[in-house]
């Protein structure tokens, strides 16, 4: 052990087991406590999970959420931000990524899913460069904006559906659904177009985009400038201050990629499982992120 730096085998080995360890032996002390199992418990959980192809089909439709909002927060961690607004962020890319969806549906799906997915990077990012600009320029600490704006951002949709793009002759608050051209390909739908047989479940093509995300802030944390300048930021302002790095411009850029990340969780929801905006599609993953990312 190196500057009080544990070894690489306890930090992602050791440690990790152990917590999981932990975890399991508490959630043993309160399935007891109900009165069940915790051994018939286990077992559930893991075939719930992991036991049949639907099952891992939903497992990994729900990872590709979290992959998402865990990278929006880790990447702000790294620059000593704490992003609380994934929720709000990914609302804002789902509303982007609907009006293309809506309005050039139509398109071929060469055109019209990259448009989306922009749309959603393009709206998560303007939601994420908000409380990024106030606390470069302002001094607003960027945990109650992003807390405030998530609120802002569940008014503007609901007002937006109940009011503006709901579909006509219905009650609910939902959209028209969106052009075929922006619907992702699900993945019991190509394994059948190569005469391969596999579970039905909504998991789909984002699955990809979710990975090549985890490549880009793999890259841009660890192997570019940019990176290493934000890294000193979140370590020591006032160090980075004096190796000639603007702290406020860090800022507002990696608050403005966060939110971009977690704006483009709506393409898995909504280009590739509904089709449709509509409320609540978020599901909390933007505060699950944190606990991912932690």
């Amino acid at each position: 052990m190196r500057g009080g730096k544990l070894p690489a085998w306890v930090d992602w080995g050791l440690l990790p087991l152990l917590n999981l360890t932990l975890a399991l032996l508490v959630s043993g002390l309160v399935v007891i406590a109900l009165g069940e199992n915790p051994i018939e418990a286990l077992r559930l959980l893991v075939t719930g999970a992991f036991g049949y192809g639907e099952a891992i089909g939903y497992t990994l439709f729900y990872t590709t959420n979290f992959i998402f909002t865990g990278l929006a927060v880790a990447v702000a961690f790294h620059g000593g931000l704490f992003n609380i607004g994934g929720e709000g962020q990914a609302y804002l890319g789902g509303l982007g990524l609907g009006l293309v969806g809506l309005w050039f549906g139509q398109w071929p799906p060469l055109l019209a899913v990259p448009l989306a997915i922009a749309a959603a990077a393009l709206a998560g990012g303007l939601w994420g460069f908000v409380p990024g600009w106030l606390q470069a320029r302002r001094g607003s600490h960027t945990v109650i904006t992003t807390i405030m704006l998530n609120f802002i951002a569940a008014a503007l949709m609901t007002y937006l559906l109940v009011n503006v793009l709901i579909k006509p002759g219905q009650q609910a608050p939902e959209s028209e659904t969106f052009g075929e051209g922006v619907w992702l390909p699900q993945l019991h739908e190509v394994a059948a177009a190569f005469g391969l047989e596999v579970a039905r479940s909504p998991l789909n093509a984002s699955l990809l985009l979710a990975l090549l995300c985890c490549l880009f802030v793999w890259l841009y944390v660890w192997k570019t400038r940019l990176g290493y300048e934000l890294r000193v930021v979140g370590r020591s302002e006032p160090a980075a201050v004096y190796a000639g790095i603007d702290p406020q411009w860090h800022i507002v850029l990696v608050m403005t990629i966060s939110g971009a990340l977690a704006g483009m969780m709506a393409t898995n929801e909504l280009l590739g499982a509904q089709h449709r905006l509509l409320l609540g599609f978020t599901g909390g993953y933007g505060f699950v992120g944190i606990a991912v990312a932690l």
